[in-house]
């Protein structure tokens, strides 16, 4: 095959700050999967910053310039932009880009988080990320309203995407650690711009649970809507279904 993305073209639609979403999902792509970006402006990591991005119009904007292309799937490559408003919110933004998707399916972070975190049967939940105390407390009240008991939550207080993107895969690991409790049955890692790819067979080792990061999910949710069922090995339990 010489033609890029002969299995499937994969869009992303994505806040311009973010450097670690695209590398993570190139390196979990299979043979023939290429991947299409699309960006959108994110002021600041803040409950304000994120809704001033999610009242625009940018998602539509995005989703529109990656349907002109020939793709098989588009996932909004964000997790506090789509739960920050409680249960269901990560529908409104999915409805707002099938709109003008052109027939693409979609799908965005925090859908498919939900979806792999009640594919491997958890219901007992460590929810991590790297946003201060009230975005933290939106994304733990929005996994509640799903039906999941947050046993154990941690932020690591930061509110500017560039500094989340500097996050090393080492602090990750030990954030996780430090953070779940004999409890709980599921990890959930939140951020698209944090890294997570690369710990996650470490975690599921070491912990003996079930592992998903906001970027496996992502790539895992676009790449079965797009009809592509191989995946790498080395990246996680979700990657069996």
């Amino acid at each position: 095959m010489s033609s890029y993305g002969w299995r499937a073209r994969i869009g992303i639609v994505y806040p311009d700050t973010g450097t670690v979403m695209e590398p993570e999902c190139y390196a979990m792509a299979p043979e023939g999967v290429s991947i299409h970006t699309d960006r959108l402006s994110l002021p600041i990591m803040t409950i304000e910053g994120l809704g001033q991005m999610m009242n625009s119009d940018e998602t539509e904007r995005c989703t529109t310039v990656l349907a002109q292309a020939p793709l098989h799937s588009i996932v909004f490559g964000g997790t506090s932009a789509t739960f920050l408003n409680g249960m269901g919110y990560d529908e409104e933004i999915r409805a707002r880009m099938a709109r003008v998707s052109n027939g693409i399916p979609v799908t965005t972070t925090s859908s498919a988080a939900l979806k792999g975190l009640r594919l491997l049967g958890v219901s007992r939940l460590t929810f991590v990320g790297p946003y201060d105390n009230e975005v933290m407390d939106r994304g733990r009240i929005f996994f509640e309203q799903n039906g999941f008991e947050v046993t154990s939550w941690r932020g690591m207080g930061l509110q500017k995407d560039y500094d989340v993107g500097r996050v090393t895969l080492e602090e990750v690991y030990h954030l996780v650690r430090e953070t779940k409790l004999p409890e709980s049955d599921g990890i959930f890692i939140s951020c698209t711009n944090l890294r997570s790819v690369g710990a996650i067979t470490t975690l599921e080792a070491d912990l003996g649970v079930p592992v998903v990061s906001a970027i496996q999910a992502s790539f895992w949710d676009a790449l079965r809507l797009a009809g592509v069922r191989v995946s790498k090995p080395g990246f996680g339990r979700l990657f069996e279904f």
